[in-house]
């Protein structure tokens, strides 16, 4: 849909779709049709690896595409079988009180940013479409629309890990399940198939994998049918909640998270290694 702006109206400039998806190509591979954008994310062409790069270049696409009015609704996927996948052996091989202090507040801003630039920065629906199994489930819990597949896995790995669970997955999982069974799931680091997410009021729908992307462009172009004044309105009803959770708590959180790692005794590499599977890594 094309934007019909007053005589008077303008816009500064915002960078064009070609520019932002050749830039975060190495990230996402972006696809726009009729308003509808798709960013799916890969690293070489195969499931997402963590990386810091990639965990830096998640919140500064948020910006990009909510800052482009050509964008009125936003798909969010992984490739393959995992939603995400990692060794954290490769993430965590200097230990984090050693890192420069620049390091440290880049950590900061990147936990924070990636949840904030995702709910204040994109006025426009957002539908998450987990493709399998993996960490880093809060951004897609967030989202407007939450459809998985059934082997996925929902699942906090940091106090497992002797770490402090602060950077947005137990804050979804709180605002999305319950106090209650959130503290359990942070405890105990418990899998969270798709059913069962859907069961806690999790995820919306779980579907097979081959139906999941084609489900989440029949939603989009569903919204796209309505008009350009509903889908932003109902989008800011629908994030006001989490907004309020990540201005009053996601700050907490991360401090919590990172103070417990300035003091060198979270991120037991043993402990994370025997949970290799979870993360994708052999």
């Amino acid at each position: 849909m094309t934007e019909n702006l007053s005589p008077f109206d303008g816009r500064a400039g915002y960078t064009s779709f070609e520019e932002y998806a050749e830039r975060y190509r190495e990230f996402f591979v972006m696809t726009r049709r009729d308003g509808v954008i798709e960013l799916r994310m890969h690293t070489d062409g195969g499931p997402f690896r963590h990386s810091w790069r990639g965990h830096n270049a998640w919140h500064r696409v948020w910006t990009e595409v909510g800052n482009d009015p050509e964008n009125e609704v936003v798909i969010i996927t992984g490739t393959g079988d995992w939603w995400h996948t990692g060794d954290p052996s490769q993430l965590w091989h200097t230990p984090f009180p050693e890192w420069t202090i620049d390091s440290q507040l880049k950590m900061h801003d990147d936990m924070v940013s990636l949840l904030q630039n995702l709910l204040f920065a994109i006025d426009v629906p957002t539908i998450a479409a987990v493709n399998g199994p993996g960490t880093h489930c809060e951004f897609a819990t967030a989202c407007d629309i939450t459809l998985c597949v059934e082997d996925a896995d929902f699942f906090d790995p940091h106090f497992l890990a002797g770490g402090v669970p602060g950077d947005g997955m137990a804050l979804t999982l709180q605002r999305a399940i319950g106090v209650k069974r959130a503290s359990y799931y942070m405890y105990t680091g418990e899998p969270i198939s798709g059913r069962a997410a859907m069961e806690l009021g999790l995820v919306n729908e779980v579907l097979p994998r081959d139906r999941l992307l084609p489900r989440a462009w029949e939603i989009a172009e569903m919204m796209m049918a309505r008009p350009r004044s509903s889908r932003r309105l109902t989008h800011a009803i629908a994030t006001r909640p989490w907004k309020r959770a990540l201005v009053e708590d996601m700050g907490f959180h991360a401090a919590h998270q990172l103070w417990g790692m300035t003091m060198g005794e979270a991120g037991d590499l043993d402990k994370l290694r025997r949970m290799n599977s979870r993360f994708g890594t052999p």
